[in-house]
């Protein structure tokens, strides 16, 4: 049965069938560049395809940067490899073509059962062939595409453009509607189930939980810039912006190309609230776990590390005179090995800013399973929410959106003297809000946050905040436009 795994190379330091107790093996491990976490596949008797596997430690380098979107692409690439064996007669991947795509297709998504997929997971899994597809033919590892494409017309926000798309992709179907939350909710899921405080704001004797503090001010951060997960969680100490004082505009945060998905970099903003409890941690939850770890020699023991001299807002220096080292080059894993060291070369801790108990950087999973205990403690309380990283991302889109139609209303009111166009009013109302939204957000389409808009229709505390400033606003128009208006009956365009 071909299967996935992910590697562990802590087992192999502790193996005892190995010589040296696991450190010959696990020395091994680091020259290859294996690192925890790994997914891999191995066929149906247990052999490791070189390339294949190649393929899944390379996908960040190919736009697939979170671990979840890894783990998830190398399972549907695993699951298509295990169709091919069971029911293609034993072929294999790299000898694989349109026909086994097609069969695979009424097979996952077409057959009634257990294991029939949605559309959504289909279109996942031919995204996932269509990479390695993609990699496969820039390695030369096979000589035409597996799979056949055609050129289609879709509308787009910059008009009608021509795409590649694979002829066995299902159109979209109905999406599924935008989770998010009321701000007032996220306050009490975060309260109640991050800090262990009970449903009325009393402290819980009973909460036996730690870093309620930390996990408290990640969560704020996700849902205040719009960040991913992994980009949250892969922050190095210097990257954040310093503290302002009240009155004075933060400076953003600029994330580089190698954590963001498909390489695209872009600067977020964290309100000054935010901020302050970020420094807060570094200077005291997080300096004290750096100081009892130092003064235990936790940080000599352990894998290589990078040495880091200085360290800047845009990239470090390393030390024994190894150059310097933007950020946008050092990718996730490399982040993690970063240790500063003082001018006299004693250690000073590392750079990554979320640490836990033991010193060591959190992993995405780390989060992921705090977000789910936090769930859990709510469901105790019958409180009914349910909260992901994700979630928090399409809270703060929504809740962004908002205050970005507030603001442009509020434009069009200091501009009451002029008489807009159709078009005008167009842009100033949705174009240049979602634009600013799409650049928060970092996706690579406009149109992917076109669906925000349709959340506005249920979210009522925002249409009707939006709607009452244009009343007010607009009353104060029509009142200027009726002492200037035409007497031939003309429709002035402004009062429209």
């Amino acid at each position: 049965m071909v299967n996935a795994y992910t590697t562990e190379p802590a087992r192999a330091v502790v193996a005892p069938e190995h010589e040296g107790g696991g450190t010959v093996a696990a020395t091994v491990l680091r020259r290859a560049g294996v690192r925890g976490g790994q997914p891999f596949v191995l066929d149906h008797e247990g052999r490791y395809d070189l390339q294949l596997n190649r393929f899944f430690r390379e996908l960040n380098t190919w736009g697939v940067r979170a671990a979840n979107s890894i783990a998830a692409y190398t399972r549907d690439v695993m699951l298509f490899c295990r169709f091919l064996h069971t029911s293609r007669g034993g072929k294999s991947i790299w000898h694989c073509d349109g026909e086994d795509l097609r069969a695979y297709k009424s097979v996952r998504l077409h057959t009634p059962g257990d294991q029939q997929i949605s559309v959504g997971t289909w279109r996942r899994s031919i995204a996932a062939l269509d990479k390695w597809a993609a990699w496969a033919l820039h390695e030369r590892l096979v000589e035409a595409p597996p799979f056949r494409y055609q050129d289609k017309t879709v509308l787009t926000p910059q008009g009608m453009k021509r795409v590649r798309v694979n002829v066995l992709q299902e159109p979209a179907g109905q999406d599924e509607p935008v989770r998010f939350l009321a701000f007032e909710d996220y306050l009490l899921w975060r309260d109640v189930g991050l800090r262990g405080e009970l449903p009325d704001g009393r402290a819980d004797p009973a909460w036996r939980g730690r870093h309620g503090e930390r996990n408290a001010v990640f969560a704020d951060l996700l849902i205040y810039s719009g960040m991913r997960l992994g980009e949250g969680a892969t922050l190095l100490v210097p990257e954040i912006p310093p503290a302002v004082a009240s009155g004075r505009a933060p400076r953003g945060l600029y994330l580089s190309a190698a954590v963001t998905k498909r390489n695209k970099a872009r600067t977020v903003f964290v309100n000054r609230r935010t901020l302050a409890n970020l420094h807060r941690y570094i200077d005291i939850e997080r300096d004290d776990v750096v100081t009892r770890c130092l003064a235990a020699g936790a940080y000599r023991r352990g894998k290589p590390t990078l040495w880091v001299q200085r360290a800047g807002s845009t990239g470090v220096t390393l030390a024994s005179g190894r150059g310097s080292w933007s950020y946008s080059r050092i990718g996730m894993t490399a982040r993690r090995e970063l240790m500063a060291v003082t001018d006299e070369g004693e250690l000073a801790g590392p750079l990554w800013l979320w640490l836990g108990g033991d010193g060591r950087p959190l992993a995405c999973s780390t989060w992921q399973s705090a977000f789910q205990r936090a769930n859990e403690r709510c469901a105790s309380f019958d409180l009914g929410l349910t909260v992901t990283p994700h979630i928090l991302r399409h809270s703060f889109a929504v809740h962004m959106l908002g205050l970005l139609l507030r603001q442009t209303v509020r434009a069009l009111g200091m501009q009451a003297d002029r008489r807009f166009t159709h078009a005008e009013v167009k842009r100033l109302l949705i174009g240049n809000p979602m634009r600013k939204l799409q650049l928060l957000l970092g996706h690579a389409n406009e149109a992917t946050v076109y669906t925000y808009l349709d959340v506005l229709d249920e979210a009522q505390e925002i249409v009707a905040a939006a709607l009452d400033e244009w009343d007010a606003q607009a009353a104060a128009l029509d009142n200027l436009m009726l002492d200037s208006a035409p007497d031939d009956g003309e429709t002035d365009e402004a009062t429209k």
